[in-house]
C-alpha cells in the first residue's frame, strides 16, 4: 500500500521552483457520483504518464451524498496500492471533507477536483506546470465555458464578486485548484467548522495564479450546490474573513440616523414658516419602518456572528471520520476510526 511518510521527490528545489517529477496527490470529495470514479482514477493516471508525472496518490473522502459511492471507493482501494478511501460519519460539505482529505494526503503537490468528471483529468499536468511557470502556491483552474445550469452559474458568479471584493484579488474560483504542500499545511491549522477552502488559502499566499481549462458536461448524479447552499457559502466568506457586513450595518446606521436629523431640521423649519398645511401620520410611518428595519437587519448581522462564535465554542467539529480503507498508509489512524476534527 502507499505510504504516507514524505519520501520521494522533493517538492521545491533550491531556487524555489517545483520539480518536474513531484510527488502528487488528488483530493476528491465524494458526493452523488461514485460511478464516475474508476474513469477519473483512470483517466488521470493515463494523464500523468504521458506527462512524464508521478503517479498521483488519490485520497477520496465520502461526504454521505446520494448513492451507494463508498461500495465503488472500497472496490477501488482494494485493487489499487495508491488510493485511500475516508468515510465521513455525516454530510458536512464539500469544503470540509476536502480539509479530511488534505489531512491524509501525502504529496508534495495536491490537486482538488469533483467527482463527476467535469474537471478533465488530462489537465492535471498542465496545473502542476503553473505552479512551476507563474511561480505560484496555488493554481485554479478556469474554465474556458461553463457546462452549470444557469441558476449555479449566478450563484458562482455571487460568490465570486463576494470574493474579490473581500481579499482584493481578481481571480475567479474553482474547486480545480493545484496547490504547493507548505500551502497545505498552513491552511491545516484552521479547525473550525465553518470552513471556506478558498479564504483560508488567501489568507496564507498571494502568489496566485490560474490556466484555462475546458469544461465538460455532468455524467452522473446531480450537483450538491443549490442557491441556498451558495448562499451559505457566501455567509461563510463573509463572516469568518471579513468584518465588512457589521461594517455596512454601521454605515447605514449612520446614514439613517443623519437622515432623520435632516428631516427632523426640515420639519422644524417648516413649522416655524407655517408650511405644513396639513400635518399627518405619512412621515411618521415611513421613518418607523425603514428605522424598524435598518434595526432587524443590523441585529440579524449580528446575530449571525454571535451564532457562529456559539457554534465554534461548543465545539461543532469540521468533520468526522467513520472508517478508512487503508489499514498501513496512515499512522495516526486505523481501518476503523472515529477521527474528530474539532473547532
Amino acid at each position: 500500500m502507499v505510504s504516507h511518510s514524505r519520501t520521494g521527490a522533493a517538492s521545491l528545489t533550491d531556487s524555489g521552483e517545483i520539480n518536474l517529477a513531484p510527488k502528487i496527490s488528488v483530493v476528491i470529495p465524494v458526493y452523488g457520483s461514485g460511478r464516475c470514479l474508476a474513469e477519473l482514477i483512470r483517466r488521470a493516471d493515463a494523464a500523468c504518464q504521458a506527462a512524464s508525472c508521478a503517479a498521483p496518490q488519490f485520497v477520496l473522502v465520502d461526504d454521505n451524498g446520494p448513492g451507494d459511492a463508498w461500495s465503488e471507493i472500497c472496490s477501488l482501494t482494494a485493487v489499487r496500492d495508491n488510493t485511500l478511501g475516508i468515510q465521513l460519519m455525516r454530510n458536512f460539505g464539500q469544503h470540509n471533507a476536502i480539509m479530511c482529505g488534505f489531512k491524509y494526503c501525502s504529496g508534495d503537490v495536491i490537486i482538488t477536483m469533483d467527482d463527476d468528471l467535469q474537471h478533465p483529468p488530462e489537465c492535471l499536468p498542465e496545473l502542476i506546470s503553473g505552479l512551476r511557470l507563474q511561480n505560484a502556491d496555488l493554481i485554479y483552474g478556469n474554465y474556458d465555458s461553463k457546462k452549470h445550469a444557469v441558476g449555479r452559474n449566478l450563484g458562482s458568479a455571487v460568490v465570486n464578486w463576494f470574493f474579490r471584493l473581500v481579499f482584493r484579488i481578481p481571480v475567479t474560483l474553482t474547486s480545480f485548484r493545484c496547490l504547493r504542500r507548505e500551502l497545505v499545511q498552513a491552511v491545516l491549522r484552521y479547525d473550525l467548522n465553518f470552513t471556506f477552502i478558498d479564504g483560508l488559502l488567501a489568507w496564507n499566499t498571494s502568489r496566485i495564479g490560474s490556466v484555462i481549462v475546458p469544461h465538460a458536461a455532468r455524467l452522473d448524479g446531480r450537483s450538491g450546490y443549490t442557491l441556498r447552499k451558495l448562499f451559505v457559502l457566501a455567509m461563510n466568506m463573509f463572516t469568518n474573513f471579513s468584518l465588512l457586513p457589521l461594517q455596512v450595518v454601521s454605515m447605514l446606521g449612520l446614514l439613517a440616523a443623519g437622515g432623520g436629523l435632516c428631516l427632523g431640521f426640515w420639519y422644524l423649519i417648516a413649522a416655524i414658516m407655517n408650511w405644513l398645511v396639513v400635518p399627518g401620520y405619512a412621515s411618521i410611518i415611513v421613518a418607523v419602518l425603514v428605522l424598524g428595519g435598518l434595526q432587524l437587519l443590523s441585529l440579524g448581522v449580528i446575530g449571525e456572528y454571535i451564532g457562529r462564535l456559539h457554534l465554534n465554542v461548543n465545539r461543532k467539529p469540521q468533520y468526522v471520520v467513520r472508517c478508512l480503507t487503508d489499514t498501513l498508509s496512515v499512522s495516526h489512524a486505523g481501518r476503523h476510526c472515529s477521527d474528530t476534527r474539532l473547532n
